[in-house]
């Protein structure tokens, strides 16, 4: 599971074999079932997660037992609950997987020393937290400003391979509208 890790850095930063060595000598994997959590609400989040194989999302669930879908993960993406590992208290989201998943995990202490230790590494983190907060803030938007079918429309276009790999009501989850809606939506755009 390490080769797919480096492959994954090798596209975007350039490291030694030393430092590859180090990122390794710390990682730690896990298989997933599917439905398996990697994350339960209630549990502190110790660890940062690469999605090396299969599909996992990341989910809040309310009072009224409705799910709320923050983050799909397929693979080559990162999850884990930051407020969690960061504050020290139970998270409030549940982590699980869609699919068979194969996952890299490294410790909270670990990744920061590997971010103090790897100046590459660091600004790489840098550079993909800066991401993350661009597409988190158009989220926000699309989610406030757009009407059902535009919510959709824009999923589709911009996470097509999602699309076709979960459930309707997972989408719906995603996008804040109940699975009946998104149901009405998908079969009228079928007859355009």
């Amino acid at each position: 599971m390490f080769d797919i890790f480096r492959k994954y850095l090798e596209d975007k930063i350039t490291l030694t074999n030393e430092d590859y060595k180090l990122i390794e000598s710390v990682s730690s994997f896990k298989k997933l079932r599917k439905r398996q959590y990697l994350l339960q609400a209630g549990d502190i989040s110790r660890f940062h997660a690469f999605v090396c194989k299969g599909f996992l999302r990341y989910y809040y669930v309310d009072e009224k037992g409705q799910e709320h879908i923050l983050q799909f993960a397929p693979e080559n993406y990162w999850t884990g609950d930051s407020e969690s590992m960061n504050s020290g208290l139970p998270s409030k989201y549940d982590i699980d997987a869609i699919e068979e998943s194969e996952i890299l995990l490294l410790k909270k202490e670990d990744f920061e020393m590997i971010r103090k230790t790897v100046p590459a590494f660091n600004d790489f983190v840098n550079e993909t937290l800066r991401k993350n907060a661009v597409v988190l803030q158009e989220r926000i938007h699309v989610n406030i400003s757009l009407s059902a079918e535009e919510k959709y429309s824009n999923f589709i276009s911009k996470y097509l391979s999602i699309s076709n790999r979960v459930p309707l009501h997972m989408i719906a989850s995603y996008l804040g509208v109940s699975a009946e809606t998104l149901s009405r939506i998908r079969s009228q755009s079928a007859k355009k």
